[in-house]
């Protein structure tokens, strides 16, 4: 049973589309008539893997239990020329903000940002044909039908990028979720001790008739960009932000300089990303209740003040709220909006389509590999006549037989294409 404070924000999980369906070879017959033609169907297409930007999904707890996502492969073509069945699609539902990958690349593949939107990650393998496609003029009953595509699994990593307009962020123990859930609905776990929040918790503001959405970031102490305490895990959780509020704890309670505080914050960001340690921040100092804070917020005040807006509150009781959610509007309107991270928008894992070849030297022979090698090897049938004229047909029209006069090829010199060899005859 999944531990319902498990926060997983970062997993690697393995995806396939199906199979394609072989093509049928068969001919009719009837009853004293024994050979009436072909009438072999086509193969079904492979399911397609597509993910899934979902708003009631909140973390990506689930792939930790269940990494292996395989889509329906396509059935194969019947007699009297009846299609095989397409496979079902396996549909990858993920949190808003998750930003999906190549895990061998590190491609950025899509960054699932609306609730609705779908990206297409692997395209099922087309189906074969049927031995009726291959019936020509001069080729009236082919004995050979095309197998299906086959299709490779691929690794994605999957990264959730919280989707927020402003970071809370500052020390353990300093009110950040206490201020959350007075300027919003939400309703953070808080008690008194460090690393209460383990995973990060949005809320919407309500500011009139406009909102904005705020996202308190656990987990940042010195040496956070470095990975100590939970800052390496969350830092990425703020990178989409559009700006920072950064709670001090300005009582100085808990044996700690509220200047260091700010400035160890803030050297962690810039350690992380040169990016964050540029948004712009509004100061949140909070504790102004207790005794002696009034001093520390002069001192404060007297060294930041000119550099950024600051605002003195006490979350617990909501004191000086108000004043700043108006002063975070304010800054929120002159910010652009939250911003994509730039993706592959062409990128999907295909089988169909390019028909590519290469030709390399091993010793004396000629071999010739690729998509188009791929496809010729599913066709041919290396005993039938009419397959054969097919297949010299594919290579000079695909200019396979260009390239090697090209490469200098000579009367009866070894061609090797998949598993067929054959000596060259201009």
């Amino acid at each position: 049973m999944a531990d319902k404070n498990l926060f997983i924000d970062k997993v690697r999980i393995t995806v396939k589309s199906g199979d394609g369906g072989d093509g049928m070879n068969s001919f009719k017959s009837f009853k004293g008539k024994p050979a009436c033609g072909p009438d072999g169907g086509d193969g079904g297409n492979g399911g397609n893997v597509i993910i899934v930007a979902d708003e009631n999904v909140t973390d990506l707890v689930n792939f930790r239990f269940i990494s292996k996502y395989f889509a329906g492969d396509g059935e194969r073509g019947g007699s009297n020329k009846c299609f095989g069945k397409s496979g079902g699609d396996v549909v990858i539902k993920v949190p808003l903000g998750t930003v999906v990958k190549d895990y061998e690349t590190d491609t950025v593949i899509a960054d699932m940002f609306r609730h609705g939107e779908r990206k297409l990650i692997a395209e099922g393998g087309r189906g074969g044909k049927g031995n009726v496609r291959f019936t020509t003029s001069r080729r009236h009953a082919p004995n050979f039908a095309q197998k299906g595509e086959k299709t490779q699994p691929h690794v994605l990593a999957l990264e959730l990028k919280v989707i927020a307009d402003v970071g809370i962020i500052g020390f353990p123990n300093v009110g950040k979720s206490t201020l959350l859930s007075k300027i919003s609905a939400a309703r953070p776990k808080i008690a008194n001790y460090h690393f209460t929040t383990l995973s990060p918790n949005l809320g919407v503001v309500k500011y009139y008739d406009n909102s904005f959405v705020a996202a308190d970031i656990p987990g940042l102490i010195e040496g956070a960009a470095d990975g100590a305490g939970l800052g390496h895990d969350f830092l990425r959780h703020i990178e989409r932000t559009r700006m920072l509020v950064h709670v001090v704890d300005i009582s100085g309670t808990e044996a700690r300089d509220p200047v260091e505080d700010f400035l160890k914050i803030n050297s962690e960001l810039k350690n992380y990303s040169e990016k964050l340690a540029s948004l712009p921040q509004i100061i949140a100092l909070n504790k102004c209740d207790v005794y002696g804070a009034e001093e520390n917020i002069k001192i404060f005040k007297k060294k930041y003040g000119k550099k950024f807006k600051i605002f003195s509150i006490t979350a617990v009781s909501g004191e000086g709220t108000e004043e700043l959610i108006e002063g975070i509007f304010g800054m929120l309107s002159t910010l652009p909006p939250v911003s994509r991270v730039e993706t592959d928008e062409t990128f999907t894992y295909r089988k169909s389509g390019n028909l590519g070849f290469d030709i390399y030297m091993d010793g004396d022979v000629y071999v010739v590999v690729g998509d188009l090698v791929d496809m010729l090897c599913r066709n041919v049938v290396l005993n039938d006549p009419d397959s054969m004229a097919y297949f010299q047909k594919i290579l000079r029209e695909k200019g396979v037989i260009s390239k090697l006069k090209e490469m200098g090829i000579k009367e009866n010199d070894t061609v090797s294409i998949g598993e067929v060899e054959f000596d060259f005859i201009p």
